[in-house]
């Protein structure tokens, strides 16, 4: 069956739309179902996207395309929405390098199915759904009616009120009152009416996008939040005359991120101003003008906004699904603790940022009055298939629901996995039941019955096959977690790696989570609900008291015909175990550890010892590269340009205070980096910029306890959930710079190895990928999470593309030198800075090898094997073929 998978839109929500997508593409079923990559950019074109796109971080990473941007200096990529004067034939030549533009009225000869991983306007308001069903094609999820419902917070409001449900106090706030009346008096109505705090919320976007919390009696941030709301920005030209370039540059950074900022283009006493380089200039002009504020508006904003009263409870979230016979069943409410008052949208997609406990912490009468809540909102609202539905639990008992979602996010880790996860049903099975459901859901229309019922007895045979294959499968155990500052980071990879591989013919995944210390390894299998728990930290919390809780018990009793439906393979049983039983286990290992254990060798030796192949570098090599100071240090020996450096030891440090800061700055000067010297990539990495800056970093990496020491914090700037280790040495580097070069740039490559008829090894290395940095320095977020990062593959050297492939080759071969003096095998990912000169001429200088590249399924190694045409999958494989047979030629060796 073909199922077109439809991603990304118009909406502000469309990132998360384009990394769901990309999971629905991976988890597919490929021996059941083809899938088909529909991507709607934000003009409205439906596109047949060529499959190495969805493996890019974010969409500016490739659409537009880079020739048909406006040129620009400033490293900032803008959307589609902000092209001007492109006519049909331009965006048919523009669409062709990326796919191809379908209609509507041809969908049939593409797909049978459409999968809707749209989120947010024109995608689950009913739009879409609409121009399905007038050309008879089966969709996911709800119908029209429940979806224009639902994207409306107003219209859910009034529904939820006139159906009977508890909600809080409202008001709307219309945009034109807004404009005409005394700010002040708007304010003080909704204090005497609804009272502090305040819920201001953006009626038609999801993911609490426009959604501010307003607990304080302070007129002028209330007038900031409203503007926020409507998708208004104001500055005034005094603050702009402050800020450097760089600030300046900042700023339209933040604004272009429609997830947080207005967007582009914007308008400006109804000019539209399109470009990035167009709103630097505009600003910078309006300096030297009279006025002393300047409004920026949106495009697309709202009319209206809901003011809400705040309610006091636990917050949760509940995916309701249907069973054989279309009843609701909730699955288990999740609840949502926060590291702030808003669960906003970076809250629901980064791990760590927000804890999720699954089932909310509650008494067990409590849980099943919000479980049939919840299901009760489901039938009233004529909810098909599957629904996120959230909302409060006060201290009172009383449940408040707030806001049904028709699509819910499909991140690994989203709500929409996690709970269905609890029933016992991995991604790629709960993909199937949703589009097995949605089938029959679509029989109620009373259109194309016989074509339905006979795409669902096809589908039917199709998945009753699979519990029948008897094939072997290779058992790979991967591993995940770990004790390091990204055991976050390791477990999205891990998770990353299980997915791929529970869709294949070939593997069967065992997930294995490491904890422990550096002492004792500790070593569990993990149950798939575990597994999907949102970060390391919740996995180690769940397994210290492992136990099933009675709701989760009778919620697999309510749903075990569907699971028993669906669940083709064995699930896997909590157990601790060690690595004498890993023989027994698994046949090869997929190590996704990141830092240390598992880029220093430790795991690597454990794994030798039991003959057992993994991936990556070997045990020797693993223990340089986790050094970056013997890694620089053995490059510079090589030839290989590397940042001068100098390490720093806490012993010397408080013993000889003074002598070692003057002769740190007598080696490097300000601006500086700083880093943990024997960790991964990008924690706790900073640029150092003062002696100030310098100490407080010092402070930070030797503080005597693991709690922040708030006014060194503060200065080093960390956010309140930063990761930042303690280590008794770090590492100092000079901060590399353009210099005289014509064009300067940040790479990441990747590489693959092979074996050779005779043995050698042959190193393939990707085309690399340009890193621009949201901040001083890259972030984790901004190098593994999908939407964070802004990655160009392959990277412009210069602007002229025949120089390319001259300046290319220069990078490659630095990066393939580095490999070999390593000793790396396997796959790594090196990162560099490059400097391009007048004549061509190139230096690449080293900043750091990883033997273990993080595998998350926005991490931009996926970019580069995608233009050598290895899908994600293709590229694990080879990984673990090469390990495999390494392996076999060291034990014929012995």
């Amino acid at each position: 069956m073909r199922i077109g998978i439809f991603f990304g839109g118009q909406s502000r929500e469309r990132e998360i739309s384009f990394a769901g997508g990309r999971t629905v593409y991976d988890n597919l079923n490929k021996s059941v179902f083809t899938a088909v990559p529909i991507f709607i950019d934000s003009k409205g074109h439906f596109i047949l996207l060529d499959w190495q796109y969805i493996y890019k971080g974010t969409i500016r990473d490739f659409y537009p395309p880079v020739n048909s941007l406006p040129k620009s200096e400033l490293p900032i990529q803008i959307y589609a929405e902000s092209l001007r004067n492109i006519s049909n034939e331009q965006w048919d030549k523009l669409i062709s390098e990326v796919g191809r533009k379908i209609n509507p009225s041809d969908f049939h000869k593409y797909i049978d199915f459409a999968f809707l991983s749209l989120h947010g306007p024109y995608g689950e308001d009913g739009n879409i759904q609409g121009i399905l069903e007038w050309y008879g094609i089966p969709f996911s999820g709800a119908g029209i009616l429940p979806s224009s419902i639902g994207i409306s917070k107003i219209a859910q409001r009034q529904f939820l009120q006139q159906a009977g449900f508890e909600g809080p106090k409202s008001i709307i706030l219309n945009k034109a009152d807004w404009d005409i009346q005394p700010h002040e008096i708007i304010f003080q109505k909704l204090k005497d009416d609804i009272g502090l705090p305040l819920v201001i919320k953006a009626p038609h976007q999801g993911s609490s996008i426009g959604v501010s919390i307003l607990d304080e009696d302070n007129l002028s941030r209330f007038e900031r939040l409203i503007q926020k709301s409507f998708f208004e920005l104001e500055i005034t030209t005094s603050d702009w005359a402050q800020y450097s370039h760089e600030d300046k540059v900042g700023f339209i950074v933040k604004l272009v991120d429609i997830r947080e900022g207005i967007g582009l283009p914007v308008i400006i006493e109804e000019e539209i101003i399109y470009t990035p380089n167009e709103l630097l200039q505009y600003l910078n002009n309006s300096i030297s003008s009279k006025k002393e504020r300047i409004l920026l508006k949106a495009i697309d904003s709202e009319d209206s906004l809901l003011i809400e009263s705040f309610i006091e409870g636990k917050e949760f979230s509940c995916i309701v699904i249907q069973d054989e016979n279309g009843r609701p069943i909730a699955l288990p409410p999740t609840e949502i603790r926060k590291g702030k008052d808003v669960f906003d949208y970076r809250s629901k997609y980064l791990p760590g940022i927000s804890r999720k406990i699954t089932p909310i912490n509650a008494p067990q009468d409590i849980i099943e009055k919000i479980r049939t809540k919840c299901s009760d909102l489901f039938k009233a609202l004529q909810i098909d298939v599957y629904a996120r539905i959230d909302g409060f639990i006060t201290d009172s008992g009383k449940v408040f629901l707030n806001d049904p979602n028709t699509t819910s996010g499909m991140l690994p880790s989203s709500f929409f996995f996690h709970q269905a996860a609890e029933i016992g049903l991995n991604p790629s099975q709960f993909l199937s039941y949703i589009i097995r459901t949605s089938l029959q859901a679509r029989l109620k229309t009373g259109k194309h019955h016989f074509e339905l019922q006979k795409m669902i007895k096809q589908l039917d045979k199709a998945l009753e096959g699979l519990k029948n294959e008897a094939q072997k499968k290779i058992n790979v155990g991967v591993i995940m977690g770990g004790f390091s500052t990204e055991r976050h980071i390791s477990v999205e990879s891990g998770r990353n790696i299980y997915e791929k591989l529970s869709s294949s013919e070939k593997y069967l995944p065992i997930p294995i989570f490491l904890s422990g210390n550096e002492d004792q390894h500790e070593l569990y299998v993990l149950p798939i609900n575990i597994m999907l728990k949102d970060n390391a930290d919740d996995i180690k919390d769940k397994i210290k008291d492992y136990h099933i809780h009675p709701i989760i018990a009778q919620i697999k009793f309510e749903s075990n015909e569907v699971t028993e439906k669906y669940v083709a393979s064995s699930v896997t049983e909590f157990q601790k175990i060690s690595y004498q039983d890993l023989p027994e286990l698994i046949d090869v290992a997929f190590i996704a550890l990141h830092g240390r254990p598992g880029e220093d060798g430790a795991v690597q030796a454990k794994l030798e010892k039991l003959n057992i192949p993994y991936n990556g570098s070997d045990v020797e090599s693993s223990k340089i590269t986790i050094n970056k100071y013997d890694t620089n240090e053995i490059l510079r020996n090589a030839g290989i340009l590397v940042a001068d450096h100098r390490l720093v030891y806490e012993e010397k440090w408080h013993s000889n205070h003074t002598t070692e800061l003057e002769a740190i700055e007598k080696q490097l000067r300000y601006p500086l980096i700083a880093k943990p010297a024997d960790d991964g990539c990008s924690s706790a990495v900073k640029k150092i910029k003062n002696r100030t800056e310098l100490e407080a970093f010092a402070g930070m990496m030797f503080r005597p306890k693991a709690d922040f020491i708030e006014d060194l914090a503060n200065i080093l700037k960390l956010k309140k959930n930063e990761e930042f280790p303690q280590k008794n040495f770090f590492l100092l580097e000079e901060l590399i710079e353009k210099k005289d070069a014509k064009y300067f740039l940040e790479i990441t490559g990747g590489l693959l190895t092979h074996f050779q008829q005779d043995g050698s090894i042959e190193y393939e290395i990707f085309e690399p990928s340009e890193a621009l940095a949201g901040g001083e320095v890259l972030s984790l977020e901004e190098k593994f999470l999908a939407g964070e990062g802004q990655n160009i593959t392959p990277a412009r050297y210069t602007p002229e593309h025949e120089h390319y492939k001259i300046v290319a080759e220069q990078v490659k071969n630095t990066l393939k030198k580095t490999a070999e003096v390593l000793n790396i095998t396997g796959y790594a990912r090196i990162d560099a800075f490059v400097r391009v000169y007048e004549d061509l001429s190139a230096e690449t200088i080293i900043i750091e090898v990883n033997s273990l590249p993080g595998m998350t399924p926005a991490t931009c190694i996926f970019h580069q094997t995608a233009i050598n045409g290895y899908k994600p999958y293709d590229f694990i494989d080879k990984i673990l073929s090469f390990g495999t047979e390494k392996m076999k030629k060291q034990t014929i060796a012995k």
